[in-house]
């Protein structure tokens, strides 16, 4: 069983900076491309930030220059720097995970539970 788990939300004023871990936990025989989602209310969950196992990384437009995802494959973690946040940041960020489980050989996906960034003007 794996299981993802997030951490980091919070409230903030505009301007202010947070950041989100996502820890993997289970029978992981290897961890591969990994991202951050976003949703905020009455819209569509939508990709923020995008890594590879290889470390390349891909963004929305809207959070580039802003925001930097990053891992540490010792921790099996996966982190989403947020700064000069933005209240049209405001959602609930989920993290996402390709991983291989020792019991199973195939790719699967995994969605975390979901932390909530608020962010005031």
């Amino acid at each position: 069983q794996v299981q993802l788990v997030e951490s980091g939300g919070g409230s903030v004023q505009a301007g202010g900076s947070l950041r989100l871990s996502c820890a993997a936990s289970g029978s992981i025989f290897s961890l591969n491309a990994m991202g951050w989602f976003r949703q905020a209310p009455g819209k569509q969950r939508e990709l923020v930030a995008h890594i590879t196992s290889g470390g390349t990384t891909n963004y929305v437009s809207s959070v580039k220059g802003r925001f930097t995802i990053s891992r540490d494959d010792a921790k099996k973690t996966v982190y989403l720097q947020m700064n000069s946040l933005k209240p049209e940041d405001t959602a609930v960020y989920y993290c996402n995970a390709d991983i291989v489980t020792i019991s199973h050989p195939y790719e699967q996906n995994y969605w975390g539970q979901g932390t909530q960034v608020t962010v005031s003007s």
